[in-house]
């Protein structure tokens, strides 16, 4: 997983959320509710990185 690098935003722009969990269920659940709260282009699908654990999930 690539670091995580934290940014201050001095005004209202896009924001992407990279989320790993540990299976399919997790990131949706938690895509959902992001989606619940603010307007977020949801994905049909996480995607699985071969030889490494769990899944991801990019939010826009």
């Amino acid at each position: 997983m690539d670091p995580i690098n934290e940014a201050h935003v001095n005004e209202p722009g896009l924001v992407v959320v990279d989320v790993a969990a540990a299976h399919d269920a997790t990131a949706l659940a938690f895509q959902q509710l992001l989606a619940d709260r603010w307007a977020t282009a949801t994905a049909e699908r996480t995607t699985h990185d071969v030889g490494q654990p769990g899944v991801r999930l990019r939010c826009y």
